[in-house]
């Protein structure tokens, strides 16, 4: 059980070390021209997307099984659930939030097929200004709207 424990720990730890990396070089891209700024966000597949994967659905699923074996009566078992909740807040948060404008800044990558299903997923073919696709993500999420196709 101590293992699974360390797993969960580790899968968990790469999905916040990749958002904690996004947020430490915003204010450094803030700072580049448009050109440059168009120019650094391809770099971000396959690193972050792979990554990504590996981090929250495996710790989704891991803290799941984790979640489902800890006794209902114990302290871990609320703190447990805790961290469940909110990694599946920080997965909800990407697709409301960041997979729309993910979809404008890669969609001149070159990808494998996997990667263009994933980055296709949901994408609703707008190649608008990204800052409306923030918008509109932002307002989904206010409303609590579902995901649309």
């Amino acid at each position: 059980m101590r293992t699974f424990n360390i797993l969960c720990l580790l899968l968990v730890a790469t999905d916040f070390g990749l958002l904690l990396a996004h947020a430490l070089e915003l204010p450094g891209k803030l700072r580049l021209d448009e050109t440059s700024y168009r120019a650094v966000q391809g770099i971000y597949y396959p690193g972050f997307t792979l990554g990504g994967f590996v981090g929250e659905f495996g710790g989704m699923i891991a803290l799941a099984v984790l979640l489902y074996v800890t006794p209902y009566r114990s302290g871990r078992f609320w703190w447990t659930a805790a961290a469940f909740l909110l990694l599946a807040g920080s997965h909800t948060t990407y697709w409301l939030m960041t997979h729309p404008v993910n979809n404008f800044w890669v969609k001149d990558v070159a990808m494998s097929a996997p990667g263009s299903t994933f980055f296709s997923t949901f994408a609703d073919g707008n190649a608008g200004d990204w800052t409306e696709l923030v918008t509109d993500g932002s307002s989904r999420m206010s409303s609590g709207q579902a995901l649309r196709h």
